[in-house]
């Protein structure tokens, strides 16, 4: 079947097996930010903003995208770069394999509520399985990041 999406910012249209997952439709285009790690929709791994709304695309059909805007993180570097130091600089990225999932969220959540409490970035980053460094460093790094923000308004 032919699908069409705008993927980060361009028409994409393409043949797809109704069974393939958003997931390895999304890699064959060359998004190699969205990583596979549990196939049972528990660590994150695979979040992807479709119509700006975070889903897992381990989860989703590639022909459920049809006609969607979706974006990863290869299409949202600009907009990431902005915070991805402060959570480094808390040592919350030591391996590094779950941090497009904490971005591609965290990149959501600051859309959603540009200034959450320690509660709400805790929920929305619950859905993200870190076995490095815990949750502490990435909620740690948010804030700093958000504490600067406030700093230059």
């Amino acid at each position: 079947m032919e699908i069409k999406i705008k993927l980060n910012g361009r028409q994409v249209a393409a043949s797809v097996e109704p069974d393939m997952l958003l997931i390895d439709f999304l890699r064959k285009q060359g998004c190699v930010s969205v990583k596979c790690g549990c196939e049972t929709t528990n660590c994150g791994l695979c979040t992807v903003l479709m119509d700006e709304v975070p889903v897992l695309s381990c989860a989703v059909l590639a022909a459920r995208a049809d006609g969607h805007s979706i974006f990863t993180l290869e299409g949202l570097r600009e907009e990431a770069s902005e915070f991805v130091g402060f959570i480094a600089d808390q040592g919350a990225d030591q391996c590094g394999f779950c941090n497009p999932g904490f971005v591609m969220n965290t990149i959501a959540l600051l859309r959603e509520n540009p200034d959450p409490t320690d509660d709400e970035i805790r929920a929305y980053l619950a859905g993200n399985l870190c076995r490095c460094s815990g949750y502490d460093g990435q909620l740690r790094g948010i804030r700093t990041f958000l504490e600067s923000r406030r700093g230059k308004a």
